[in-house]
């Protein structure tokens, strides 16, 4: 808030500034030339001069001054309208990555934090094989997990850096989602996830892109929607496009959002008061992923509550 404060002041230190020079300039300019029409007016033969001609050059060297002065204060207006633009910009820049800092600490904190404790169970206590295969897994689970966070770090830092490359091929979107969905099931234990299907709908992208897009959606559904929800995940072919789409029974996102949540860190809320986990990445890699596949990605509210994210990609074929 301190760099804002200084800016406007010192806008305003400036502009009163140009205002009273220009008042002074004026004025002196005014009275140099009433000088030099008593000079003028004593010097002539007759001892007068035509006044409208007087007051014309006056009125035309006014202009030129008030000319001048307007296009430096254009001039002097746009610099400081760009200044306060880009240091908006980095004021913002700044919070963002402020909350992603918060939430990123927060999200390697919890699973290495669950992992530690499945381990030391395992190692205080003699469980039978089953019971310690089920501690085990929660211990994998939570390490994929920091996994995925790491992935999604990195896959960010290579959009952004335009070093993000596809390897294409002919790819199923129902049997992506179907692998996808399986994946997910052990992660849902408190959200049903239901898949519909339409068959061989068929695209020529990215499969690790394409399944990093989707688990991002289903995830972020995960987080905004109540235990005990149904999150629905559906394909099917729409004209020249393959849809995969994922709706949620959360609390929806308000319009004037709908575009600021694919933008890189940007999370609805306050970090430090925020109860839902994520870094502020997932949706601005699957803005970029399907871009790069030439696709589109809409948000739309859902029939009964919620949202409906939908990722369209064009089709190779549809059998």
């Amino acid at each position: 808030m301190k760099p804002l404060v200084i800016f406007y002041v010192l806008v305003f230190y400036i502009l009163f500034q140009f205002g009273w020079w220009a008042y002074l300039l004026i004025d002196l300019n005014k009275e140099v030339y009433e000088q030099k029409i008593e000079m003028l007016k004593k010097e002539a033969p007759s001892g007068n001069i035509d006044d409208h001609v007087l007051i014309k050059k006056m009125h035309e060297r006014w202009l030129m001054v008030a000319s001048e002065g307007a296009v430096f204060l254009g001039l002097l207006l746009l610099g400081i309208f760009i200044t306060r633009k880009a240091i908006n910009k980095e004021v913002l820049l700044a919070r963002q990555q402020k909350n992603f800092i918060l939430s990123i600490t927060h999200e390697f904190k919890s699973p290495l934090a669950a992992i530690r404790l499945n381990l030391q169970t395992l190692q205080r206590h003699h469980f039978e094989k089953e019971k310690q295969h089920v501690i085990l897994n929660q211990a994998i689970g939570e390490t994929d997990r920091i996994n995925s966070l790491v992935e999604n770090a990195l896959m960010a830092a290579r959009i952004e850096g335009h070093s993000y490359e596809l390897a294409r091929e002919e790819i199923s979107l129902g049997e992506l989602a179907g692998e996808v969905l399986r994946s997910r099931m052990n992660f849902s234990s408190q959200r049903k996830l239901e898949l519909d299907v339409e068959k061989d709908v068929l695209v020529w992208a990215d499969p690790l892109s394409i399944t990093s897009a989707l688990l991002n959606l289903v995830e972020n559904a995960e987080k905004y929607s109540p235990d005990d929800s149904i999150i629905y995940v559906y394909v099917r072919k729409a004209g020249t496009y393959g849809i995969i789409g994922v709706a949620d029974s959360g609390s929806g996102i308000p319009e004037s959002e709908k575009e600021k949540i694919f933008e890189k860190f940007y999370r609805i809320g306050n970090e430090e008061t925020r109860k839902s986990k994520g870094t502020g990445l997932g949706l601005f890699i699957v803005k970029n992923i399907v871009s790069l596949h030439k696709g589109n990605v809409t948000v739309k509210p859902n029939s009964t509550k919620g949202s409906i994210f939908e990722i369209s990609f064009p089709v190779v074929r549809h059998i």
